[in-house]
């Protein structure tokens, strides 16, 4: 997955995926979401990599260009899902618990 904190050109995109041909998901700030093209969106599409929407709280790019989900999350998402949850009250509870997007748990639950 891969986190774009700036708005993303057709070209931006088309030049990631050819560096990364192993990406599952783009996640982007909501407020550069409705600035894709369709284009691009088709493109992602035909590709099979999802578009997230979504901010990545608390870290600081000036400290780590990276920032990686904690092993806790994935303990959790495991947890709930031997518990027998429901994907829409996980997603719910985990949204609260670490301030992750919606989008972006959705998609950690459905790969996990």
């Amino acid at each position: 997955i891969v986190h774009l904190a700036f708005r993303p050109s057709n070209t931006d995109i088309f030049s990631l995926i050819m560096k990364c041909p192993q990406v599952k998901a783009l996640h982007i700030p909501i407020s550069y979401m409705r600035t894709i093209s369709s284009s691009a969106q088709m493109y992602l599409k035909m590709q099979g990599i999802e578009l997230l929407e979504g901010d990545v709280w608390g870290h600081r790019k000036d400290i780590n260009e990276y920032s990686e989900v904690s092993q806790h999350v994935y303990d959790r998402i495991k947890q709930y899902l031997q518990e027998g949850m429901q994907e829409e009250d996980i997603i719910d509870k985990l949204v609260r618990e670490t301030r992750l997007s919606q989008d972006f748990i959705s998609f950690l639950v459905k790969n996990n």
